[in-house]
């Protein structure tokens, strides 16, 4: 038992943790850190360049430094180490993505999680009697734009995991299921140089994978094909990979899937699944709790799970081997080999 006396102090910071993270959602919508990665600014310029009203400008920087996210010295302020990887727009690195559509939507949607939760039904554009999860945003290009690059922020890390720790030299042709922009076929494949990759999903994603990949001179290698992973045959692989797609769906859609998988593969290919995998006790892996709750306001059936609820829907649909493998923060993948 702990000797020190009950504090507040967590109680408090959760509950009003909004305010932190509006803040830095702010930040990165009005672009405070790639305006800071072209060069240290002093208040008055930088208040100036951002278009912050005098009143409010000192407060809201000074809260960035007192979160870490900005460094000042001598009253001339720059970008920490983290923000200037990661939050610049400009750089590969890029992981804003996510911030930017958490700020447009999913920051609202939340606002109705105890509605979320007393009735069970999502609270995203298409209203809680939503049948389809990604209607809405495969309507609108740029919305569906802004999504996929949302993605690609918040799997860069996990995709370069994989890319580095899998044993691709064991395999040559690898299909991505629901790819986004394509930065999982791209990581693996620019790490990767005997590998040929295809990412199947809808045909409305196509032009901005295609771009992508174009941009990371992959086109010979990475192809798009057109299709629902639901209606439509997977195409065969030695490798099938999901990241950030199983969690999306119900219980008995994601059985399906992984059945599908396995049918398409060689024996000894590999399924690889990838997400913010909860931890088997389910106490430990907040972010990944978090997201399941997510999936509760974002889709009619979805929910995160733990490496072990995987693992058992892999060895029902025939797979043999299975393991879990973490990769970065808390992300972790589970791999079944036929």
């Amino acid at each position: 038992m702990s000797s020190s006396a009950p504090s507040p102090a967590n109680i408090l910071q959760i509950g009003m943790g909004f305010m932190a993270s509006k803040t830095l959602l702010s930040a990165v919508e009005m672009e405070v850190f790639t305006e800071l990665a072209k060069h240290p600014e002093d208040l008055a310029t930088l208040t100036g360049r951002l278009g912050l009203h005098p009143r409010s400008s000192r407060d809201f920087l000074d809260t960035l430094v007192s979160l870490g996210f900005l460094e000042r010295k001598d009253g001339i302020y720059s970008n920490a180490p983290e923000t200037d990887l990661f939050l610049d727009r400009n750089k590969p690195s890029y992981i804003g993505g996510i911030l930017e559509m958490a700020n447009r939507r999913l920051f609202k949607h939340w606002h109705n999680l105890t509605t979320a939760l007393r009735t069970g039904q999502p609270q995203g554009e298409a209203g809680p009697n939503a049948t389809e999860t990604f209607a809405a945003l495969y309507a609108d290009p740029a919305r569906l734009k802004n999504f996929l690059g949302a993605m690609t922020g918040i799997s860069r890390g996990a995709n370069m995991a994989i890319a580095a720790k899998f044993p691709w030299a064991q395999y040559k042709t690898v299909t991505d299921l629901g790819p986004a922009q394509g930065d999982l076929l791209v990581q693996v494949t620019l790490k990767n140089t005997h590998l040929a990759g295809t990412g199947l999903d809808l045909a409305e994603v196509g032009p901005i994978f295609e771009e992508y990949v174009e941009h990371h001179g992959l086109s010979s290698r990475v192809k798009f094909q057109p299709g629902s992973f639901f209606t439509d045959a997977i195409p065969s692989a030695d490798v099938i990979m999901m990241g950030h797609i199983l969690h999306d769906w119900n219980l008995e859609e994601k059985r399906m899937l992984i059945a599908k998988a396995y049918t398409a593969l060689p024996k000894g290919g590999a399924l690889l699944v990838y997400e913010a995998i909860i931890d088997d006790d389910r106490s430990k892996n907040a972010f990944g709790l978090l997201m399941s709750l997510n999936m509760l306001i974002e889709t009619p059936g979805g929910f995160d799970y733990t490496g072990a609820d995987c693992i058992g829907w892999m060895k029902e649909a025939g797979f043999k081997e299975t393991r879990v493998e973490h990769l970065i923060g808390p992300d972790s993948m589970v791999i079944g080999i036929k």
